[in-house]
Order: structure tokens, then C-alpha cells, then sequence
């Protein structure tokens, strides 16, 4: 049996410090329809903290090992048809798990091309994020040209992604909230939302309903989930739709006045992606590869924050969980 060194978790889950690189991992083989791709880099997410805790709820085809996204160079693949994919071409791609490790055994179908103007440690940046912030966007949401929009957690990966995302879809106003000035900063500075607010600081319904001459937006992407479920409803436009990603503040809100659900004919809907089968994400693979010629030419960005050596796996936890990111944090393999 070959083997390679992958991120695992002493125990099988636990805190940070439980993740060390273990040395004796079985090499993936691929199987009908995939590629062994030898990773180069791999792209950090919220759900990656809360897998290792044990509290995530992981899709039955996905391998114990830690990661989503990443970027690396085809090595082999298994029987089947491999559309365009060539031996030694690089690339990024999404998985259900695995991407924690010197390689990956992946569907074939969930790769991109790596533009070459994009390092490997942008490319590993992209999948996730830039496919939930897609699917968010245009599946969920189907937002439209001229709409406003605001954007939960805006220096977060997949809003880094999604406010870029909005601009380029012809949003006439685009508003995130984050939890620092330098945060707020960076939203509009860089990614070119309109306004940003911290909700530290700032009472940001208060403030989007001045800035839309007491309207309200027209479509909400939010993380919080409790916390913000009332707050959502105020800021709401009339025909407002709200997509929840997940439930960073819990999910039980027993004081909420749902009334104006009602009276706003808000939709609310919740959204997953690890979840979805190969042909749905497959759909949204097939959109994000359509951007790649706008990442080639720098028009869309995709704000790598951090980079670490795969050796400090748990410096890179610690930094998401202390919430200091503003964009993706990502990891190298040598």
C-alpha cells in the first residue's frame, strides 16, 4: 500500500492543537471518473474548524481527512472519460474532503483549469468560496441586475467572493457588515462594496435603511443566523430574499416578530453546498469556470490574506478561529 502524509486529528476530533501531519496516511487511488491530482496548495474554511470539532455534519462519500479546495497538478487518472484533463496539467478543484494532504483522488468533473496568470496559492483560494458564493448569488437567490444587496460577514471568503461577484452582476448598491474599521475598509476599498459597517460599532440597520431612503435591500447573504434573524427582517426590502449559509450565533430565536415575513413577502431559504450531489455542484463548477478569464485579467480577485507551510496547520486554525482574515487563508505544500 502507498502512502502519504496527510493533516489528521488526534483522537479523530478535537481542538487545534489536536491537528499534526501524519506521515503513515493511504494514498488515494482514483477511482471511474477521477484524477489523482498531487496538491500544491489548499484553501482554509469556517466549516474546516467546525469538521474537526465534530460538529459538522460531513457527507458520507467524503474521506475523514480535513479540506475542500485546492490547487495542485494532475498525476494520474482512473477509468473513464476525462474531458480536457491531461497528465501534468495544473489545476484547482472542489471536493467533499480529502484536501489536507499530499494528494487527492477527485471527480474529473469538479476541476478547472488554472489560469496561468493565478499563483497556486490563489487558485487553492477559489473553489469553495467562489462556488457558494455562485450558487448564493445566481442558483438561491437569483439576483438580478439593478438590485441592492448586503453581504453578513464581508471580509469572509465566500463575501470577498460574493461582493465581487455582486459588482459584476450590476448591483446598484452593494453593503456588507464586518467587525472592524479595517475590515469596513478593506470591503469598500477593495472589493468595491458601497458601504460597509461595523457591528461593533454602528446600528447597520439603522444605517442601510438611511442609505436606501428607508427601502431597505433587496437580497441578504447571511452567516449569523440568530442573531441577526430580526435584524434581517428590519433591514429587508419589501420582496426581500434572504439566504442563510449557516448559524455562527445558533439558530433558535425565541423573541422574533415574523410578522413581517408577511407583510414584506420576505423568502427565506437555507443553502448548503457539501452536501449537493455531484451534478448540482457540477452546475456551479461549470458557471465559476466561466470567470476564470476575469481572474487571468486581475478583474476579479481573490484576496489570499494568509499563507502558511502545511506545518503550521495549526497556526492556521488558530487565525480563523481569532477571526483576524480579511480574505482566504491558505496553506503550501512542499
Amino acid at each position: 500500500m502507498s502512502l502519504m502524509k496527510a493533516v489528521d486529528i488526534r483522537g479523530g476530533t478535537g481542538e487545534r492543537d489536536a491537528l499534526f501531519i501524519n506521515d503513515h496516511t493511504p494514498k488515494p487511488t482514483p477511482g471511474k471518473g477521477q484524477a489523482l491530482v498531487k496538491i500544491k496548495a489548499f484553501g482554509i474554511n469556517r466549516m474546516d474548524i467546525i469538521q474537526r470539532n465534530g460538529e459538522y455534519p460531513v457527507p458520507p462519500q467524503a474521506p475523514k481527512t480535513l479540506g475542500v479546495e485546492f490547487s495542485g497538478i494532475i498525476e494520474t487518472f482512473g477509468p473513464g472519460n476525462h474531458s480536457t484533463f491531461n497528465e501534468g496539467d495544473e489545476v484547482l478543484g472542489l471536493a467533499y474532503g480529502g484536501a489536507y494532504a499530499e494528494y487527492i483522488a477527485v471527480s474529473s468533473k469538479m476541476l478547472i483549469h488554472k489560469p496561468r496568470a493565478v499563483s497556486w496559492e490563489e487558485a487553492a483560494a477559489i473553489p469553495e468560496t467562489w462556488i457558494t458564493a455562485t450558487q448564493s448569488l445566481h442558483k438561491v437567490l437569483g439576483f438580478t441586475s439593478g438590485k441592492t444587496i448586503l453581504w453578513h460577514a464581508g471580509a469572509s471568503g465566500v463575501s470577498v467572493a460574493g461582493i465581487q461577484l455582486s459588482r459584476l452582476a450590476g448591483a446598484s448598491a452593494i453593503y456588507a457588515t464586518a467587525g472592524s474599521d479595517e475590515k469596513c475598509e478593506f470591503v469598500t476599498s477593495q472589493l468595491g462594496a458601497t458601504a460597509a459597517f461595523n457591528y461593533k460599532t454602528q446600528d447597520w440597520v439603522s444605517e442601510i435603511k438611511e442609505a436606501t431612503g428607508g427601502k431597505g435591500v433587496d437580497f441578504i447573504i447571511d452567516y449569523v443566523g440568530a442573531d441577526y434573524f430580526q435584524k434581517n427582517l428590519d433591514v429587508a426590502a419589501r420582496d426581500c430574499r434572504i439566504v442563510l449559509l449557516w448559524l455562527l450565533s445558533g439558530g433558535k430565536v425565541p423573541d422574533a416578530d415574523i410578522s413581517q415575513i408577511l407583510f414584506k413577502r420576505i423568502r427565506i431559504e437555507g443553502s448548503t453546498l457539501r452536501s449537493r450531489d455531484e451534478d448540482y455542484q457540477g452546475e456551479l463548477r461549470d458557471k465559476l469556470e466561466t470567470y476564470m478569464p476575469e481572474f487571468e485579467a486581475g478583474r476579479l480577485k481573490t484576496m489570499v490574506d494568509k499563507i502558511l507551510s502545511w506545518e503550521d496547520i495549526v497556526e492556521a486554525h488558530k487565525y480563523m478561529e481569532e477571526n483576524k482574515s480579511s480574505g482566504k487563508i491558505v496553506c503550501t505544500i512542499p
